[in-house]
């Protein structure tokens, strides 16, 4: 047999798979499950989702009449496929580089991306508001609109939340559920294939929309009895009677990898004039296609680069253990003393060490699934009966909990442990990632505890002051990444509630650093030394409540007082300028310079590069420090500037 002409490479828009053929697509979508996998290979990434919906994306793409039509992807872990798609393809390999495209959908990096979406859960949400919009400028022809989302975004609230809310106002929606790992369907097969074309075609809607009018015209309670049977009797046949239940008109469950399932369904679902929504549910499996990636217990759900060809990922050098493995030892140490202690996750238990506290302690670990706010209020009511619960949840993620933090957590003063991991920047997820947000909103609650360790031995003891705080709610930060290859004790030390510590005296300058940039601030330090300039270097580790009188001698006895975090506006360098201006010491001449992240969005990029863009390395404080001083040096970073040589 001849070999086959490629296909992929004239497919610049999605409106050029519109006149191939079924067997021209499922064509396209190998060619394009090959190019996903070399340019994660490239670029590392979010494999194993993409792998998973190749299929589904050169259907959608091919069916529905996009950008017109609109389509919104659940998180943006999978869109791979989608941006190559949707003239990407060129800029592919710069997936999650610095100047790249984005590792998620972004509404101004292209017109077929209608939504930005990183968290997940919230497509059906944006899409019903599309709908509503079209239905409300009355758009002739009606666009379609379409919400991709996984099963595993299904365990969050705000999924059920939209479909309730879709499900009473009938405006017409299309929901794809990708089922990929919970197993919900029955067996996909030839017969689900059929009833669903069946169920989904325009004859069979139309002759259940005539029955639903001639019911109408029964007494209430049988047209009340009619209507259900028919929706049960769906159900029955296809699982879809949770769906049914909540107003969407169910089709599925369907092979997502066979096109000749896709297809005609995606048709009979386009070309419907039903009003009411409708759940489409496809089984797809994450990784598929890739041998390594459906052996993977992860399937290759986030990669770095690999061999292509074995599927070896390349391997950094040997460096000292993360900051999320401290974390988990330090937890460990502290349970074994601590019976009380239990752990608390939100569907990450790898991404936050628990994975290693639940091998140690497994009746003590509980993952609630993508569900912030419920974790946050089921840590709540375990401490009300007594137990230590951590709740060990990203800094980004945290934000989708705030009203249960404020509610009840801190309004009810509760000893309820916030870890909140990967906070300040994180690297190539980019800002939808970014833990640049817990102090300032965390640091307007009353009679919270807010600690930042700088290192990995004060991450062990910020863990052991955490435990050991049980009356009151407290919150730890640390940073993605490894730690400085300290020896650890152990079991961490308590800390002193409120207390700083001076890591180095001097006399012109005082650097005030909360967390990680301690490192900066001495490496800075160094280099005003080497200038004359001497400096005090001193370590916060508590934001709230703030150790007022490490502040106030920092500023009386230093002409200049910097603060520096890898937090917004808001946040400590806020909590310092309250306390100095009612202590009166701005009143005597203190030059005081806040160094925080700027008013903007940092964009991906290496959690240094980022820094480097967001003007809080040690260069920065350097010339910060030089210019309040008036010696010459321009505030704020610049390549011109004062050269250090990188750590």
């Amino acid at each position: 047999m001849p070999p086959r002409t490629p296909l992929l490479d004239r497919v610049k828009f999605p409106s050029d798979l519109r006149n191939l053929s079924h067997e021209q697509l499922q064509q396209v979508a190998e060619e394009l499950r090959a190019e996903t996998i070399d340019t994660v290979s490239v670029t590392g990434g979010h494999l194993g989702a993409s792998l998973g919906v190749v299929e589904l994306t050169v259907a959608l793409h091919a069916v529905f009449d996009t950008p017109t039509d609109r389509l919104i992807w659940d998180v943006g872990h999978q869109t791979y496929p989608h941006k190559i798609l949707t003239g990407r393809r060129d800029r592919i390999r710069t997936l999650r580089q610095p100047g790249g495209l984005s590792g998620f959908t972004r509404r101004s990096e292209s017109e077929y991306d209608p939504f930005g979406a990183a968290h997940s859960s919230t497509s059906i949400s944006a899409g019903l508001g599309m709908a509503v919009a079209r239905d409300l400028k009355g758009e002739t022809p009606a666009r379609n609109v379409i919400a991709v989302i996984g099963d595993g975004a299904m365990s969050a609230g705000m999924a059920y939340e939209a479909m309730n809310n879709a499900g009473a106002m009938k405006s017409r929606l299309i929901v794809v559920l990708n089922d990929n790992d919970m197993s919900i369907a029955p067996p996909v097969g030839a017969m689900s294939a059929y009833l669903s074309r069946l169920i989904s075609s325009r004859s069979f809607m139309s002759l259940r929309d005539f029955a639903a009018r001639m019911a109408k015209r029964f007494p209430r309670p049988l047209e009340r009895t009619a209507r259900r049977a028919e929706e049960y009797a769906r159900g029955i046949l296809t699982g879809g009677t949770l769906f049914e239940e909540m107003g969407f008109y169910y089709v599925g469950p369907i092979d997502g990898h066979n096109m000749d399932h896709l297809l005609p369904v995606l048709r009979n679902l386009r070309d419907s004039d039903s009003e009411e929504p409708v759940l489409l549910h496809v089984v797809t499996q994450k990784g598929k296609g890739y041998a390594p990636a459906e052996a993977a217990s992860d399937k290759y759900h986030g990669v770095s680069k690999f061999n292509v060809i074995t599927g070896e990922q390349a391997k950094a050098p040997p460096g000292p253990p993360s900051y999320t493995n401290i974390f988990a030892q330090a937890l460990i140490a502290e349970a074994e003393v601590n019976p009380r202690i239990v752990a608390i996750t939100a569907a990450m238990p790898g991404g936050t060490g628990i994975d290693k506290f639940a091998k140690k302690f497994p009746d003590r670990v509980f993952d609630v699934g993508i569900a912030e706010q419920h974790a946050v209020t089921f840590a709540a009511g375990m401490a009300t009966e007594g137990m230590a619960p951590f709740c060990a949840i990203y800094s980004t993620f945290l934000q989708r909990a705030y009203d249960q933090v404020v509610h009840d957590v801190a309004i009810q003063g509760l000893p309820v442990r916030f870890a909140m991991d990967r906070a300040g920047m994180v690297g190539a997820d980019g800002a939808t990632h970014a833990g640049v947000y817990d102090l300032a909103f965390l640091g307007c609650l009353p009679g919270i505890v807010i600690m930042a360790p700088s290192d990995e031995v004060e991450l062990m003891d910020a863990v052991a002051t955490s435990a050991a705080i049980d009356d009151r709610p407290s919150a730890l930060r640390y940073p993605r990444g490894e730690g400085l290859g300290l020896a650890l004790p152990a079991r961490g030390s308590v800390w002193e509630i409120g207390r700083g510590r001076i890591v180095r005296e001097g006399s012109h300058i005082a650097i005030l650093a909360f967390g990680p940039r301690l490192h900066d601030a001495l490496r800075a330090a160094d280099e005003l030394a080497a200038r004359g300039l001497s400096c005090t270097v001193a370590d916060a580790r508590f934001m709230k409540p703030l150790d007022e009188n490490l502040v106030a001698q920092l500023a009386r006895h230093h002409e200049v007082l910097i603060t520096i975090e890898d937090g917004s506006v808001g946040g400590f360098a806020s909590a310092v300028a309250h306390c100095l201006a009612w202590k009166g010491l701005f009143d005597q001449g203190l030059k005081f310079r806040p160094m925080v992240l700027p008013d903007r969005f940092i964009d991906h990029n290496s959690p240094a590069g980022q820094l480097i863009d967001a003007g809080l390395t040690a260069k920065d404080i350097v010339n910060n420090a030089l210019a309040a001083i008036g010696a010459g040096a321009k505030a704020g970073s610049g390549p011109d500037l004062v050269a250090i040589p990188a750590q």
